[in-house]
């Protein structure tokens, strides 16, 4: 396979990026509704779907029928992994940004109050990672050491060419469904910062401007399979914890039961280490890497771990009051975002406060309602609930989401379309432009803040949240 490295360019090969991510990533979606804040667009034409209806309730081979076909639409083959070229799908992340000098940029993990931070900024938002999904022809939700094995042998080709990438496998049926049974999902994270993201830093950063490197540093229960391959049982975006995959949880019982499984035939792998970083953390190769780059061109690299992403989503929706009443504007009137419904132009555009919800668990949830308790009253309050697709004991119901709109003193508003079919429809990212496009202009924008600025608020408010700034 040709590879294209720092300062050569080689023939294109293999598949594109946009057919190698999975459509509906985080990191796809961000990526996507940066670029367009940086160009002055909203995301109206992104329609990229949250998880897909697990179709409760239908018999099983119903049920498998149509999530196979679901899959089909979003899912390499096997024998595709081994076209898959890492450096080319970096290129496809940086080749979305304008062609203009930046002040500065935001890499590292997926988090929607990353991209808000980046483009409070006028900065790109690069991840330092990418999610693909891989058939799994005859796989069952229930088998994760089925999963494990079909995984190796579709990690092997993956890194065969690409061996610059850590694989995290990740089998989920909690957030993911019965598509944990038909499809193998595989968070490559870079092990260095790739040849098209140096490239990028080194055409488009002014002289002097830094590097934020933002960290998820939630840790989870790891499979060390070897040769840069390792394997998790469930994921903390799942709402629940790890002892909820065991085999006699109740949880996991109730998990199985709607994706269409037996727990009687739940037997994990052995776990080899207890506390590893999980899927959305970066290698620290990658951190090395990028700090050594800065090194070498004479900028800062500022690191920020969050231990939970509703700390960093708290001081990022703090950040924004007081940009916004630095410039004179309320800051008065929140959006509460949710998974891929976001719109950073038009939060910008209208001069809301965002706070990104990772999911819609119960835990994800409380997170918001303990910061608004603790914070200054809002006007208004709008809530976009992202229908994850699945049922979980771990899921927040309608009346919580509910009781987040209810913090607004005058406006409380729940998006009725995102509520209708919850927790099993699919609601497009577009759905948050067309709700955020009804808010009025409070335009001109906020002057564009500095890094500086922004760890200052990190440190000052980011201890409360658990956040370390360095």
């Amino acid at each position: 396979m040709h590879k294209v490295h720092e300062g050569l360019v080689a023939a294109d090969a293999g598949l594109a990026g946009d057919r190698v991510v999975t459509g509906g990533s985080v990191a796809r979606v961000l990526v996507a509704a940066a670029a367009r804040a940086l160009r002055g667009t909203d995301c109206a034409d992104l329609g990229h779907p949250g998880p897909a209806s697990r179709f409760p309730g239908a018999p099983d081979p119903v049920r498998r029928a149509a999530v196979t076909r679901a899959a089909g639409r979003v899912a390499l083959t096997p024998a595709q992994v081994a076209d898959v070229d890492a450096e080319r799908v970096a290129r496809w992340f940086v080749d979305q940004y304008p062609r203009r000098s930046y002040p500065g940029v935001v890499i590292g993990s997926p988090h929607g109050a990353a991209v808000h931070l980046a483009v409070a900024l006028g900065v790109p938002w690069l991840p330092a990672g990418f999610e693909m999904a891989v058939h799994w022809a005859q796989g069952a939700v229930d088998r994760p050491g089925a999963a494990l094995d079909h995984g190796a042998a579709l990690v092997a080709r993956l890194l065969a060419g690409n061996d610059d990438l850590h694989v995290r496998q990740v089998h989920c049926p909690a957030s993911r469904g019965a598509l944990a049974g038909a499809t193998i999902m595989l968070a490559a994270r870079w092990r260095t910062l790739p040849a098209a993201y140096r490239r990028f830093l080194g055409d488009r950063l002014a002289p002097g401007a830094p590097v934020l490197l933002l960290r998820d540093a939630r840790t989870w229960p790891v499979v060390d399979v070897g040769q840069g391959h390792s394997f998790q049982v469930g994921c903390p975006a799942s709402g629940l914890d790890p002892v909820d995959f065991h085999p006699d949880s109740h949880a996991l019982r109730q998990v199985l039961r709607s994706a269409g499984g037996d727990a009687a035939r739940w037997e994990p792998p052995q776990v080899s280490s207890p506390s590893g970083y999980a899927e959305h953390g970066v290698e620290s190769g990658f951190e090395l890497s990028a700090r050594d780059w800065a090194g070498r061109h004479e900028r800062i690299l500022h690191r920020v771990l969050f231990p939970r992403p509703e700390g960093l989503s708290a001081v990022v929706a703090d950040l924004y009051r007081r940009w916004l009443r630095t410039a004179g504007k309320t800051g008065d009137r929140l959006v509460v975002e949710c998974g891929r419904l976001l719109d950073p132009w038009q939060v910008v555009r209208a001069g809301l406060v965002p706070y990104w919800c990772e999911n819609a668990t119960r835990r994800s949830v409380e997170g918001v309602e303990w910061w608004l308790a603790g914070s200054e009253p809002y006007s208004s309050v709008d809530v976009l609930p992202e229908p994850p697709g699945v049922r979980s004991p771990a899921l927040a119901g309608l009346p919580q989401w509910l009781a987040v709109a209810g913090f607004g003193r005058r406006r409380r508003a729940l998006d009725r379309t995102s509520a209708r079919g919850y927790p099993v429809a699919s609601v497009p990212t577009r759905r948050a432009t067309e709700v955020l496009r009804a808010q009025p202009y409070d335009l001109p924008a906020p002057p564009a803040l500095t890094v500086a600025e922004a760890l200052a608020v990190f440190r000052d408010g980011g201890t409360h949240q658990g956040l370390l700034v360095s």
